[in-house]
């Protein structure tokens, strides 16, 4: 039985219940401090540039900046695919309220012009069903949604994850070519995987997943996003 992204919650679990219990601000500095460093780490495994300034901050530097003005708004990071400076991405984070229409509306109307081609949400509070309808209605690219406690520790690194590499559109065809096979012959991988959902890939992504430990031997296998 292959090991899946989704063999770690007591992983996120744990991280939760390590966070510091010095007060509530101590406690909620920490959780946006871990969740914006996994989303930093994120967007430069999916080729974005992120620099190391950021990537490398600690938790005391990360308080030190976020005590005298804890704003929400602040957490906001935007950039650039490092291959394609066009191809532009937004971090945003939302505040513990419920996330309605009126606040999908308000994002939309802050962000339209600046030609995103990605947004992601990192959420503190519940995202209302007519609101998540009201994202797929307004925005034309791909909004990536995480809720904060997805985001405390990085589980992509996690010892059990196999190695995952996206093939191009070239590599794919040659993969299909050998093989003699449809994408939709390959083994499956749901668009809502903890994997896809981590390099936010779309449907008809193809995979190159190696494993490489005692538990799983060594194989190389591939799987197409569904």
């Amino acid at each position: 039985m292959e090991p899946s992204f989704d063999d770690v919650p007591e992983v996120v679990g744990w991280m939760s219940s390590m966070v510091d219990r010095g007060g509530r601000a101590s406690q909620e500095s920490h959780r946006l401090f871990l969740a914006r460093r996994t989303a930093l780490e994120m967007l430069r495994d999916r080729g974005y540039s992120v620099p190391e300034s950021e990537l490398a901050r600690t938790l005391p530097e990360f308080r030190a900046w976020w005590a005298p003005e804890p704003e929400i708004e602040r957490l906001t990071f935007s950039t650039f695919l490092a291959s394609d400076h066009s191809d532009k991405v937004k971090i945003l984070f939302c505040g513990p309220e419920p996330v309605r229409i009126a606040t999908i509306q308000k994002i939309y109307d802050q962000i339209e012009g600046e030609n995103f081609s990605r947004l992601i949400l990192i959420l503190q509070g519940k995202i209302m069903p007519r609101a998540k309808e009201s994202v797929k209605e307004k925005f034309t690219f791909k909004v990536d949604i995480f809720q904060v406690n997805e985001l405390l520790v990085n589980t992509s690194t996690h010892a059990l994850k196999p190695k995952h590499e996206v093939l191009t559109a070239e590599e794919k065809a040659r993969l299909l070519k050998k093989y003699n096979v449809q994408d939709s012959q390959l083994p499956r991988m749901l668009e809502t995987d903890p994997v896809a959902r981590y390099y936010g890939l779309g449907k008809g992504t193809v995979l190159k997943v190696t494993y490489d430990s005692e538990l799983t031997g060594n194989h190389v296998t591939y799987r197409c996003i569904f």
